[in-house]
């Protein structure tokens, strides 16, 4: 990152996707260990989770077509009911371990990218060995700030729903008429958009937290209070780079299904270079959310008038590098220019 910290305060979004471009070629060979060791991995539990519950579900219906056509009380129906029963336990089962082995590898690729740039960025020696050691002393507290984000991702749902419901007693009440049902649906789209708007605002809070609880001291709760006054100022910066991404991302997911679990035309030559190509192309994008998500750091950090200090933030990686628990970690240093 070759840009003086009182510099970064006039970032874009396209200035931050030019920084985050430069930097993950700069230092390619790091961050194409880090890929092929954490992040690939991740991309090839998320999408094959697709395909293997798409496999399970269609053997379940096809189980329940022919439960429907066998007769009721027959030795068939019952073991093609324990059939059924089986194969939704093992769908249960897979997508329990599934979403340990998701959850695990999603906490570890942020901790090495996040602990790799800023190890770029503090001018200190970056290497694979450094940063894989690092990365066990870090997720714990990833962790916890994960587990606070959906807590509250839980408690605002609930908020949004409850008035949904409010607004439904209040206008439909003890009669249904067309009218009643319009002002319904419009009230409540109303409410469901202000919901994906703040919805948008609280994973944008939890991304540049969990950046917080790798660089400083501070994870949980309050890292998610930190982050919240961190990103005012950059506020729209930060969604608008949230939001293209994750459209970027819903359409990989689209195409993979459509073209790879569900597509037939292309034939399967077609479709395992195309599952290929997905896979590829999902580890690039979760690597470059990474990159930004911590590049966004440190331009909310310039924003507000603190101080990168570069020394200080190669002596706390160190730290980190160096002592597992006990010691007063080094934060960053926060002072106004």
């Amino acid at each position: 990152m070759d840009r003086e910290p009182e510099q970064l305060k006039f970032m874009g979004v396209f200035a931050i996707y030019k920084e985050s471009y430069k930097i993950t070629v700069s230092w390619r060979k790091i961050f194409t260990q880090i890929t092929l060791s954490l992040i690939l991995p991740l991309s090839i539990l998320y999408l094959s989770q697709i395909q293997i519950s798409d496999l399970i579900y269609d053997k379940i219906n096809h189980n329940k077509d022919t439960l429907y056509e066998t007769q009721r009380g027959t030795p068939l129906y019952n073991r093609i009911q324990d059939r059924i029963s089986t194969q939704r336990t093992t769908h249960w089962i897979i997508s329990a371990i599934y979403a340990v082995f998701l959850l695990l590898f999603s906490l570890l690729s942020t901790s090495a990218v996040v602990y790799a740039i800023a190890s770029i960025y503090s001018s200190k020696e970056a290497t694979f060995k450094k940063v894989i050691s690092v990365v066990p002393k870090v997720w714990k507290r990833l962790m916890v700030t994960f587990l606070w984000f959906i807590f509250v991702v839980i408690i605002y749902t609930g908020l949004a729903f409850a008035l949904v419901f409010l607004i439904f007693t209040a206008v439909i009440g003890d009669g249904e008429s067309q009218r009643r049902a319009t002002v319904f649906f419009v009230l409540s789209g109303i409410v469901g958009l202000f919901y994906l708007i703040g919805l948008v605002y609280i994973c944008v809070v939890w991304n540049l937290a969990s950046v917080i609880s790798v660089l400083e001291k501070i994870y949980g709760f309050k890292a998610m209070k930190k982050s919240r006054n961190l990103i005012k100022g950059k506020k729209w910066v930060a969604s608008a780079i949230f939001v293209k991404l994750q459209i970027c991302f819903a359409g990989l997911l689209l195409a993979f299904t459509a073209l790879v679990v569900h597509g037939n035309s292309i034939g399967i030559v077609g479709k395992v270079f195309l599952g290929i190509f997905c896979y590829l192309l999902l580890t690039i994008l979760i690597h470059f959310t990474l990159v930004t998500q911590t590049i966004i750091y440190f331009v909310c950090k310039s924003n507000h008038n603190e101080n990168i200090d570069r020394p200080g933030l190669a002596e706390h990686l160190e730290a980190s590098y160096v002592r597992l628990n006990g010691d007063k970690d080094v934060q960053l240093e926060q002072v106004s220019v």
